[in-house]
């Protein structure tokens, strides 16, 4: 049985980074993501992942204790080039081959964004983890995947979560918490359901880029999502 998607892009938040831990990086989590990734490796899917920072550095928190808004996100930014670093350490270790590109040049440790050397390292079954969001403020890690899966080709962004899909409430809050099996960007939009951002909905949405939200924690997900099985909330 062949893969429903050859070519995709994952989103990461940091929080998946955690693990047991209440800050930074937890290696063991980020091994756990590698094993899951490795799965869809196997099965010779192109893969490209955006990580957010929320385990190392929250913007919005920091410009309310007065840091300047532009600078809260470059810090931002910088942290979500330390969970790449963590996660390419975490792939290759199983023996994956991976590039990490970055938004804000950091030569030393990775590789410029460049679009056509990131489809370059897909053809080639290279794994290829974006940082750095777009480079610019006031814009999402969010933003990010929904402008570098449409830049590179992608079908689908894979939103990993720590919960099993789209909720009208949430669901560790509220027992009576409706799922969604299936959800409009229009609907997700005006009830604000959270899948991704504002901006980065109404870019998928725009260019009829599906969205699938699943739990990440749940071992094999990843792969039954990909081959096609009906795990989490489709967004579309």
């Amino acid at each position: 049985m062949q893969p429903k998607y050859k070519r995709i892009l994952l989103k990461l938040s940091g929080e998946a980074f955690l693990g047991t831990r209440g800050f930074g990086i937890d290696l063991n989590a980020a091994d756990k993501i590698a094993r899951e990734i490795k799965n869809l490796y196997e099965l010779k899917v192109e893969i490209a992942i955006v990580v957010g920072a929320e385990n190392l550095f929250r913007g919005k928190e920091a410009e309310k204790e007065g840091m300047d808004r532009a600078t809260a996100d470059y810090t931002g930014m910088i942290g979500t080039i330390m969970n790449a670093l963590a996660l390419q350490s975490a792939l290759e270790s199983h023996n994956i081959p991976v590039r990490v590109q970055t938004a804000i040049e950091m030569k030393q440790v990775a590789e410029p964004y460049i679009r056509r050397r990131a489809i370059r390292h897909l053809e080639k079954g290279r794994v290829i983890i974006l940082s750095g969001g777009t480079g610019n403020p006031y814009f999402s890690t969010d933003t990010a995947a929904g402008l570098r899966a449409l830049e590179i080709g992608c079908q689908v962004i894979l939103k990993a979560t720590k919960v099993d899909g789209v909720y009208n409430k949430d669901p560790n809050k509220f027992s009576k918490a409706k799922k969604y099996k299936s959800v409009s960007y229009s609907e997700a939009l005006s009830k604000k359901l959270r899948v991704l951002d504002s901006t980065a909905m109404a870019l998928c949405r725009d260019h009829d880029l599906p969205i699938i939200v699943f739990n990440l924690f749940e071992h094999g997900n990843i792969k039954k999502v990909v081959m096609g099985e009906k795990v989490g909330t489709i967004v579309r």
